[in-house]
């Protein structure tokens, strides 16, 4: 009998085809063309409120999920923080201070793999970081579509969400210790039976 694929439902359909809108966006954006790459970030938006909204109301959750929907977030926000700091030079520390808390939280998640835990799936704070980065940014691109580009008004909205972000950090900082030191089975995973699963499922 064939089994069925869970990963392959609507909400990681959603994750991927934000993660693919990141080409177009970059493109469009850089070319000048910013009205569009707005239009574009804004629906990459619309499947983030989209994924988690179907995956909770039709029981749609899964590990491949839970791991590609902070991925997509990190991945969706990197390019459009480094397409504004390429228009907006003085924003480049706020960029920075971006990349250093990505870069912690990706590889405080090798390191749980690689412990046999599972890293920490997306929290409210995490969203809420995320959801003043998409709102600080959107107004940044719409101050470039109608040319009233305000520093020190963008400059202040990057300082709030530079905090939050802060705080999501410190917040799945003490997460991912209590993962680290959990002997509960639901914070374990066995990447090699995962892997196995999965092939198991695709030869059926």
């Amino acid at each position: 009998m064939q089994i069925k694929n869970k990963n392959f439902n609507i909400p990681n359909t959603l994750t991927v085809l934000r993660i693919v809108l990141i080409i177009p966006f970059m493109c469009l954006y850089l070319g000048g063309h910013i009205r569009a790459a707005v239009l574009v970030l804004i629906i990459a938006g619309l499947t983030d409120a989209l994924d988690g909204f179907v995956a909770r109301h039709f029981n749609q959750f899964t590990e491949l999920g839970q791991m590609l929907d902070p991925l997509s977030d990190k991945l969706t926000q990197g390019a459009v923080a480094i397409s504004i700091a390429i228009r907006h030079w003085v924003l480049l520390p706020f960029l920075m201070i971006f990349i250093v808390k990505e870069g912690i939280m990706l590889v405080a998640g090798g390191i749980l793999l690689k412990k046999g835990k599972k890293p920490c799936a997306a929290k409210w704070y995490g969203k809420l970081a995320t959801i003043l980065f998409y709102v600080t940014f959107v107004t940044i691109l719409v101050m470039d579509v109608f040319q009233f580009y305000h520093q020190k008004t963008a400059i202040l909205m990057l300082v709030i969400t530079a905090a939050f972000m802060i705080f999501a950090l410190l917040m799945y900082a003490r997460e991912f210790f209590r993962i680290l030191k959990s002997t509960d089975p639901e914070d374990q995973i066995d990447l090699a039976e995962v892997m196995d699963k999965k092939k198991r499922i695709k030869e059926n």
